[in-house]
């Protein structure tokens, strides 16, 4: 009778070589459409680390499974787990709240929507995504996966989040195929602006789309009239029960809230009445706290109670990596975290980057720890490293209202102006 080399080997639930293979060479669809956020969304977190192993356990491992576990542990280093950081539960907060009361309201009004801003690397994309995504989960069990209130005999598929990126050159028309896109819906090439947008009404509708969540709003410039409109067209979609999130880089200072002031005492952008619109036959009422704006910010490290966030969150990565030397406290003892705050200044995205570059050449180099001088041979660019301020900037003045000061307007060229007889008798005098 065989017996397993090893009793209790930690590499029994360990994958098959062909399910590693999968898990890295399978496709994966884009967000942007049905199909990938349907991926997103099922497959988010799923990711389990393998078992812990010891330098001793692993050299008496088989060569092969050496192997496997080697591929299988960089992977899992490179794939740190979304934690819900003090930024990131004040973020979820605000649209769980905005969405289960948006999903309740009766009378059917133009829905409140939100802003998320931020720096860059802060994870704002992430934070939305799986706060929408958690809902839709909730929004499916409660329906049992069945649109509400829709026609006999229909089959279309059910949507209660949809998720599109701003295009870069952003019209109403291409922001209108862009939501098109996530339904792969068929359209004519030449229909003309108003048929795709009441094509994109009867497709939210149909599909019983609650969420429309739009990513990089921060391409959106105020002083492009196109710019203008798509903003315009994204409100009207709300008064189509959708409730519209926006996400992008410092959104007070691309000129989207126009004269938004920073109130300190509720740490909030304080917005003005907007004026009432019209576009493509769809009326828009525009009032005061339309949408509510959240700034993501960084992790600080001044307050007792940010340093304990800051090691918490530390924590929760070290008990992720797998690597042979580690050992309880390799990020947060010692001066560990003042040098990973010193050098990310506590943005999430470049704390991740750091980390799982340095796990990399951890394993690269045989060390197989994550100290200062392993870290220290990872560069981090300096403008990924710049810190945003304190205080979110005031909104921008646009580009089109501003003159440098060295500029000069080039002199008219006077050869051929006449200046009168006077002059013409002064030459020939």
């Amino acid at each position: 009778m065989n017996q397993h080399p090893f009793p209790d080997d930690p590499l029994a639930g360990l994958p098959s070589r062909a399910r590693i293979a999968e898990l890295i060479l399978r496709g994966r669809p884009h967000r942007d459409t049905y199909a990938g956020w349907q991926h997103y969304r099922t497959h988010r977190g799923q990711l389990v680390p393998p078992g812990l192993l010891t330098p001793q356990q692993w050299r008496s491992a088989p060569e092969a499974r050496r192997t496997d576990y080697d591929l299988y542990r960089r992977m899992t280093n490179v794939n740190l787990p979304l934690q819900l950081t003090p930024m990131q539960d004040k973020v979820t907060r605000l649209i769980r709240r905005r969405l289960n009361g948006n999903t309740l309201k009766q009378d059917d009004p133009p829905l409140a929507g939100i802003m998320v801003s931020g720096w860059g690397n802060y994870g704002k994309t992430a934070t939305v995504c799986s706060a929408t995504a958690a809902f839709e989960d909730h929004w499916l069990q409660l329906h049992r996966f069945l649109i509400p209130h829709a026609d006999p005999g229909t089959a279309d598929l059910h949507a209660p989040v949809v998720y599109v990126s701003t295009p870069v050159t952003a019209t109403p028309r291409s922001a209108c195929v862009s939501i098109l896109h996530f339904f792969r819906a068929e359209f004519r090439r030449s229909a003309t602006l108003p048929e795709l947008v009441r094509l994109v009404a009867d497709s939210l509708r149909d599909h019983g789309v609650k969420v429309l969540v739009l990513d990089d709003i921060s391409r959106l410039r105020m002083h492009r009239k196109d710019d203008q409109d798509v903003l315009d067209l994204m409100r009207a979609f709300m008064s189509l029960d959708v409730t519209l999130i926006l996400t992008g880089v410092n959104i007070p200072a691309t000129g989207l809230l126009r004269e938004a002031k920073w109130d300190r005492k509720t740490a909030q952008w304080i917005m003005p009445q907007l004026e009432s619109t019209r576009i493509h036959g769809l009326e828009i009422t525009q009032t005061e706290h339309r949408f509510e704006l959240v700034e993501l910010d960084r992790f600080r490290y001044t307050t007792a109670e940010q340093i304990r966030a800051f090691l918490n969150h530390l924590r929760g990565v070290e008990v992720h990596l797998r690597l042979l030397n580690a050992k309880k406290g390799m990020l947060t003892d010692g001066t560990m975290p003042e040098y990973l705050m010193r050098r990310t200044g506590g943005v999430v995205g470049l704390l991740g980057r750091l980390i799982e570059d340095g796990s990399q050449e951890a394993m690269d180099t045989g060390r197989e720890v994550l100290d200062e001088e392993v870290l220290d041979e990872i560069v981090l660019r300096r403008e990924d490293m710049t810190d945003g301020p304190d205080e979110p900037l005031p909104p921008a003045e646009p580009p089109a209202a501003r003159r440098p000061a060295s500029a000069k307007r080039r002199p008219r060229n006077t050869v051929f102006d006449d200046r009168g007889p006077c002059a013409a008798e002064d030459r020939t005098g």
